[in-house]
């Protein structure tokens, strides 16, 4: 397999050329125009792949072996960017102000279509289909929409295949896990209405700010008095608004943040985990004299990864990578939509280190100063081909 080493080799300028014009020109869920227009041109000029549009903005793009019956193997790189300004400074930083790729969707895009690239030019190597997925807005569910018009059919998929950039681990290292590899993510909007008044005659008022920080701390308990410590529950507040004047008592308070849980038995306690999280909100505005409206909107259940797919795309990334030593047990409490996938279909996600200190290359996810390893590219690429061709094989 030199010879595959080799050809990807090879083709590392064009990744990496590919990784910076997206990430130059990033663009937000379902207004990804460009981004879509220059995926399907690198598809067609292929010329060995049926390219569907769905989702709006989103492509599918099918390519048949020799022979063409057989099994289906998807996978899946996403599109959109972030409402992030960009704080690098090298020379392919984001041109669109306000908008910036932190979340290595633009690395996903550029593996994707280089991975197609080999595919067709190698379609005598491997019999069934392959399905490269471009999907839009995951950060808000672009999966589900994508399922909703059949990108699982026609051919149907077998087993579906992500990837995930993270600074959490080190650039040459892999996290591949069997099971749950990745937390449902439920969201929350709380409203609390109190009294205004003058802060100097605050007995007269009804504090909504204080109540709210007594929720914010009160529901803390959740995670290490309700339920199972090695069970986690992560209830975070990422959005607090109030106030008009230094002089003023708040009357409304606005609370927004996310209810997270990774272990695989929780997920059937989301009504007692939302019920649990409203008593002590409803408690705490009863003992301020406080009214509140609270909303629960889903985000993402939890991903899971399977044993089968699992147990052969590892034997793929010791042969990329060339030892065991580099794959590691990784979990978290973060939030995808591939979970839309993996909950259908055999599926499993594989995270890839990008930290690199001597590259500057230390920023997490979400950070205006994110940045990937690009260096780690051709390896993702060869990572999965092999993991593609060794599913159409074993499954």
């Amino acid at each position: 397999m030199l010879m595959l080493k080799d050809e990807i080799a090879s083709y590392k300028s064009e990744i990496i050329a590919l990784r910076r014009d997206f990430h130059r020109h990033p663009e937000t869920g379902y207004k990804e125009y460009r981004t879509s227009k220059t995926i399907y041109d690198y598809l067609k000029s292929l010329k060995t792949f049926e390219i569907e549009s769905l989702a709006r903005t989103g492509i599918a793009a099918t390519i048949y072996g020799n022979p063409a019956f057989g099994k289906t193997i998807m996978l899946r790189a996403n599109m959109d960017a972030l409402p992030i300004v960009e704080e690098n400074d090298f020379n392919y930083k984001s041109e669109n102000p306000g908008v910036m790729h932190a979340c290595g969707h633009d690395a996903q895009m550029a593996v994707a279509l280089v991975v197609a690239k080999l595919l067709s030019r190698h379609q005598e190597n491997f019999k069934g289909a392959v399905k490269i997925v471009f999907q839009p807005n995951e950060e808000r569910a672009g999966a589900l929409d994508m399922i909703n018009e059949g990108v699982l059919e026609h051919p149907r998929v077998d087993a579906a295949l992500a990837m995930y950039f993270t600074q959490m681990l080190d650039s040459g290292e892999i996290g591949l896990s069997k099971g749950t590899v990745l937390g449902n993510t439920e969201e929350f909007k709380l409203s609390i209405t109190g009294k205004s008044g003058n802060t100097y005659l605050p007995h007269r008022s009804r504090d909504a700010a204080l109540c709210a920080a007594k929720i914010m701390e009160s529901v803390q308990l959740l995670e290490s008095r309700e339920y199972d410590p090695f069970m986690p529950v992560a209830v975070m507040f990422g959005k607090v608004h109030g106030g008009s004047a230094r002089n003023v008592v708040i009357d409304k308070m606005i609370l927004e943040g996310t209810i997270r849980f990774l272990d695989s038995g929780m997920e059937t306690k989301v009504d007692d985990l939302k019920e649990s999280f409203e008593r002590i909100v409803k408690s705490c505005c009863k003992m301020m004299k406080t009214e509140y409206s609270l909303e629960f909107i889903h985000s993402n259940t939890e991903l899971r990864n399977d044993e089968t797919v699992v147990e052969n795309i590892r034997r793929c990334a010791h042969l990329t990578y060339g030892t065991e030593r580099g794959i590691h047990i990784y979990k978290s409490l973060m939030g995808e939509d591939f979970a839309e996938f993996s909950g259908r279909i055999p599926s499993a996600i594989t995270f890839f280190g990008i930290n690199n200190p001597a590259k500057d290359c230390i920023f997490p996810n979400y950070h205006p100063k994110y940045n990937i390893d690009e260096d780690i590219l051709t390896s993702v690429v060869e990572y999965y081909y092999r993991s593609i061709l060794e599913l159409l094989l074993r499954l």
